[in-house]
């Protein structure tokens, strides 16, 4: 059977999901479609606003053969460390190409813009050295070091999209990964459009919108799936809340609070004294909107500081994640598949050479104790009894769905 990837969030699962899920299996002619998809936490250091299961349920309903998780430890990353995590899940479970939506939609763009950088790595890092001199961020710097090689003539390196995607051609070509890149046009939205325009919006909008209205409005409907629709409302009934920063803003307030600046420079991508500013405005916070404004500079992102405050929440230091990242990647862990997934799990089980994890357990792997620390911190701010209900999902099989 032939099998095609596909990287993602579903956060939520809307309308141009479902339009990247039919054009991968068209555009790949594949059989099964797998997804790698974050759990918890994901890439811009945000909460998901339903947990892991529900949006699993709706992937798997939408047309996706098998879920895999992204361990915390890369899908709260750079794009490169992303790329990375994602791409070694699926070549371990054997997918022969993955499949994303970009601004660009031409993958010949992509492989060649990155052979050009290829050959000309050493001025590349020069010119975004230069940047980071002057104070800019890394995204900014990195592109500025793109247009000065010309990169960004054929390729324009500053849309969203279009960054992720040349990490997944630059992680597959480096590597010498045997994947096939492919890549769809994004339509009608734009990734970070904040207003739904329409029946395909962006999941941010969508966000935006269920977040200040706290309930499922005409233009959302427009935008989402039913099998959305029924997953917000299930997960809403059973935890009470959709995710958000804001709920967590007391953890991480008691966090700070009593760590020391020496702990605090400890945590992953805390550097150059930012432990010092991020507890002086602790004590000044009065919303984690308002302690993002007073930290946010040209240098730190908004995003960057959301992955800092996610390590800071599930205490993720830097010496294990360097001892992750150094390792091959231990095991895939299962969130789910329907019958078409178990019948390409039994044409490929013997060319599967990783370890299948399909729930925590003891003894596990750093990779998963780290998972489980971030799904301790995801619930937590919960009530008991209903946080208890939810953990009992992770000692569970994967999720079957029948077609």
């Amino acid at each position: 059977m032939k099998a095609c990837g596909l990287v993602v969030e579903y956060n939520p699962l809307h309308n141009g999901h479902l339009h990247h899920i039919q054009e991968a299996k068209r555009v790949s002619k594949s059989d099964c479609i797998i997804a790698v998809m974050s759990s918890s936490f994901l890439q811009r250091g945000e909460p998901a606003i339903i947990d892991k299961f529900h949006r699993t349920k709706a992937a798997l309903k939408a047309g996706v053969d098998i879920v895999l998780e992204l361990p915390y430890a890369f899908s709260v990353q750079n794009s490169d460390l992303f790329a990375l995590g994602a791409i070694r899940s699926l070549e371990a479970i054997g997918v022969n190409s993955i499949c994303f939506g970009s601004e660009s939609g031409s993958i010949h763009q992509f492989i060649s813009s990155y052979h050009k950088l290829a050959e000309n790595e050493m001025n590349y890092s020069y010119y975004l050295n230069k940047s980071l001199q002057l104070g800019l961020s890394f995204p900014m710097a990195s592109k500025n070091a793109f247009q000065e090689l010309g990169l960004t003539e054929q390729l324009d390196l500053g849309r969203p999209n279009n960054i992720l995607g040349f990490s997944y051609v630059k992680t597959i070509l480096a590597n010498r990964i045997p994947i096939e890149p492919l890549t769809i046009k994004r339509i009608e939205s734009d990734y970070h459009d904040q207003q739904i325009k329409g029946n395909i919006a962006s999941a941010t909008s969508i966000r935006k919108q269920l977040l200040k209205d706290g309930k499922i409005s005409k233009e959302i409907l427009q935008s989402i799936p039913q099998i959305t629709q029924e997953s917000l409302i299930t997960y809403k009934a059973l935890s009470t809340l959709w995710h958000e920063w804001e709920d967590y803003f007391h953890l991480l307030k008691y966090r700070v609070s009593t760590m020391t600046s020496s702990e605090l420079s400890k945590i992953h991508d805390v550097s150059e004294g930012l432990e010092h500013r991020i507890i002086a405005t602790e004590k000044r916070a009065t919303s984690f909107y308002h302690w993002m404004s007073l930290l946010k500079t040209k240098r730190y992102t908004w995003t960057r500081l959301q992955r800092i405050f996610t390590h800071i929440l599930t205490n993720s230091g830097k010496e294990e994640m360097k001892l992750v990242h150094e390792e091959t990647l231990p095991y895939i862990r299962m969130l789910g598949f329907n019958d078409s997934g178990r019948k390409y799990l039994n044409a490929r089980k013997k060319d599967i050479k990783l370890p299948i994890e399909t729930k925590l357990r003891r003894n596990q792997p750093l990779l998963l104790n780290m998972e489980e620390r971030a799904i301790n911190a995801y619930y937590s701010i919960l009530p008991g009894k209903i946080k208890e209900n939810l953990l009992k999902q992770e000692r569970r099989l994967p999720i079957y769905e029948r077609e």
